[in-house]
């Protein structure tokens, strides 16, 4: 990766950052709908759940935080501030950096969810390296897949509707793979019974950022 397009997707990330802890509203929303969301399963289920059922529910929620998350990616960049950032860097810095971000973003937001979820319904995990290996890969998925969506919905104007449509086809598969591997987290599984489907849900995040670093161009000059 050339210096010049490592420098500019730094300063983007930061950027993205600080407007973040500016803006905490956004973050702070998520948050809320996550705690709520887990405690009121908490309410229904009086800690009795299911494995199985535990496994459905995390990931449900997980997602529709991070479609929130994620959605406002370029969403929120008014046509001003994307003009300023055409001019000023590569459209692959642009898309890399969003990437990057929102992969950090989904990170922290699903290791709080796990948390909370751990805390109220229970921690029935067996093997917490698969699950806690799923769960980054589920979001490198998420946020790859999602800012990409994110990108093309921004270019019309019912953008959360079509991010709604066009995301859910695109994620399914993924979140299928990731609750496969994530319900035999809940037994005595080994690593050599989960890596061929480890690796898959690898070459998938792989894929989407190669589809978008060589795509996002055409978007971009739109």
């Amino acid at each position: 990766m050339a210096p010049m397009l490592v420098h500019e997707i730094k300063h983007l990330v930061i950027k993205d950052i600080r407007l973040e802890v500016k803006q905490k509203y956004a973050i702070n929303g998520i948050i809320l709908y996550v705690v709520s969301t887990i405690f009121v399963c908490y309410l229904s289920f009086s800690r009795i759940i299911e494995p199985e059922t535990w496994n459905s529910l995390f990931w449900i929620i997980l997602l529709f935080a991070s479609v929130s998350a994620v959605s406002k990616s370029f969403v929120q960049e008014g046509r001003g501030r994307q003009l300023y950032y055409y001019s000023i860097a590569s459209s692959q810095s642009v898309i890399l950096s969003k990437i990057i971000y929102n992969l950090l973003l989904t990170v922290i937001l699903s290791l709080f969810c796990f948390g909370v979820f751990a805390l109220l319904m229970s921690d029935v995990i067996v093997n917490h390296g698969i699950f806690f290996t799923a769960l980054i890969l589920g979001s490198f998925g998420f946020a790859s897949i999602l800012t990409m969506v994110s990108a093309i919905a921004s270019r019309t104007d019912n953008n959360f509707t079509l991010m709604a449509v066009l995301s859910f086809p695109l994620v399914l598969p993924l979140l299928i793979t990731l609750m496969r591997v994530s319900k035999n987290a809940l037994s005595a599984t080994t690593w050599a019974e989960n890596l061929n489907v480890l690796l898959v849900i690898l070459l998938i995040n792989t894929v989407v950022v190669l589809l978008s670093y060589l795509l996002f161009p055409y978007l971009w000059r739109d």
